[in-house]
């Protein structure tokens, strides 16, 4: 149990996993991000919110009681920080499409503030992580 190792506390956790494509998955389909409505389809819109929404949620969720501080015991704040995109911006959306990340992406982004909101009062700071494009299998198609 990661509770046992940790003494019942993580100081960061560090959310990486997100997905924009499936060009590096075992079962790909090829499938990249829509260019238009008309490609929108569910399935992988709903694969978008399982992976860039969904899973930072139950991990935050799961591990909350771990990260939680009481000011009183003069211990820093917990950190938990999660990866997202400018791209989720829906004022900075001047380009349009990738309608599935796009929408994944600012969900992820008012999960991370709403839930800012409610773990900062319990000692936990709650952060979305903007690296810009990097040299990854997620950017390099693109």
């Amino acid at each position: 149990r990661i509770s046992d190792e940790t003494g019942e506390r993580i100081d960061v956790l560090l959310n990486t996993a997100g997905i924009l494509h499936d060009q590096h998955e075992p079962t790909s389909e090829g499938r990249m991000p829509e260019r238009a409505l008309s490609q929108l389809t569910q399935e992988w819109f709903l694969h978008n919110m399982q992976v860039n929404c969904m899973g930072p949620m139950l991990l935050l969720k799961h591990f909350q009681p771990m990260l939680l501080t009481s000011r009183s015991s003069g211990r820093p704040f917990s950190v938990f920080a999660s990866l997202s995109a400018r791209v989720g911006s829906i004022e900075d959306n001047k380009l349009g499409g990738w309608y599935s990340y796009r929408v994944s992406k600012a969900a992820h982004n008012q999960l991370i503030r709403t839930a800012s909101v409610e773990l900062n009062r319990r000692g936990c700071v709650i952060i979305a992580l903007h690296p810009g494009t990097v040299n990854t299998g997620l950017s390099e198609p693109f």
